[in-house]
């Protein structure tokens, strides 16, 4: 799933509980030093996030992994909380969750 184009952000946290998540707080690449927990964000050409991380003492704790149609609505999600922890969750052309 990873695409060389994707433009990297950091983040303090992020806002809202609806799919796919709403970055908050964008941090300068270079004050990520003292930070122990920050959000990735892996943004597309469309400006959409494709991949949301959640970062805490350098290791991946949470990750997303966002589809979309056409239209711009999200199509599919992966959340994934840890190697045997996955779920996927399929949204229809409208945003409302299929499956």
């Amino acid at each position: 799933m990873m695409n060389n184009s994707y433009q990297v952000r950091y983040f303090t946290s992020y806002s809202g509980v609806k799919l796919p998540l709403k970055l908050v707080g964008e941090i300068a690449s270079d004050d990520m030093a003292n930070r122990n927990t920050y959000f990735e964000g892996s943004f597309n050409e469309q400006a959409q996030i494709c991949i949301c991380r959640k970062i805490v003492y350098a290791e991946t704790d949470l990750e997303h992994h966002y589809l979309y149609h056409d239209n711009g609505q999200l199509k599919q999600a992966i959340i994934i909380e840890d190697e045997d922890d996955q779920t996927t969750l399929i949204f229809d052309e409208n945003g409302q969750m299929i499956v």
